[in-house]
């Protein structure tokens, strides 16, 4: 019976290397502690965490097989639920503004190399949905669906940023949550930041996918084989 670690052990190249990005990535923000004397950047690695969970889903996902639709369903709304924690990550940049000029380049490298890891995880999970729900739905379906979801993770990001909320509080505080997405949809006018972070973003995270796609499909699969 085809299992989840059989799965992990034929995709252990690609995942070796993502441990030694992540790995990286923070030893990278304990030399930052270290030489800084503070822990402020610490809150990357909650960041990280919570962009490695969609990776997760869709690990477990792909070491499956015949998923019922109903429980993949449920695994897609988690999945959507959790992604643009991923991308989000990028977004720390902002508190670079924050960095005293002393090894000002340590906390960019550290930010950096968070962002990007964040990147890695979202594009791979991206890739291993799109590998599982095209046995689901027709080839046209699926590629708008997947620019859907770009653009909806593109806003996510913003809510995360801009009004502060975060995944867990669709199911601990989905009131205001939900009127705060009405009235941004409802005033377009009025919430012109929001839509411009939006489509900027979502533009950018589109133009990256479609860039990843190419690169994974013609170097990462080789590390299979």
């Amino acid at each position: 019976m085809y299992t989840i670690k059989q799965f992990i052990f034929n995709q252990f190249k690609l995942y070796s290397i993502i441990t030694i990005s992540l790995i990286f990535s923070l030893f990278l923000l304990m030399v930052r502690v270290k030489l800084n004397h503070s822990f402020f950047y610490l809150f990357l690695v909650w960041n990280l965490f919570l962009a490695i969970v969609p990776f997760g889903i869709t690990t477990y996902l792909r070491s499956k097989t015949n998923i019922k639709k109903i429980k993949l369903v449920l695994y897609f709304g988690a999945w959507l639920l959790f992604l643009p924690n991923a991308p989000y990550i990028i977004t720390d940049l902002i508190h670079l503004r924050l960095s005293a000029d002393s090894y000002l380049w340590l906390d960019i490298l550290v930010v950096t190399s968070f962002a990007c890891n964040g990147l890695l995880l979202f594009y791979l999970s991206m890739i291993d949905m799109k590998n599982i729900l095209k046995t689901y739905i027709n080839k046209t379906a699926l590629h708008y669906l997947l620019i859907t979801v770009l653009f909806a993770s593109s806003f996510g990001v913003y809510l995360g940023r801009f009004l502060r909320y975060n995944s867990w509080e669709i199911l601990s505080n989905p009131k205001y949550l939900v009127l705060d997405i009405l009235n941004i949809l409802s005033h377009p006018l009025a919430f012109k930041e929001a839509w411009l972070f939006t489509i900027l973003f979502g533009i950018f995270l589109t133009i990256g996918f479609w860039v990843f796609q190419h690169v994974y499909y013609k170097q990462v699969l080789e590390l299979s084989e």
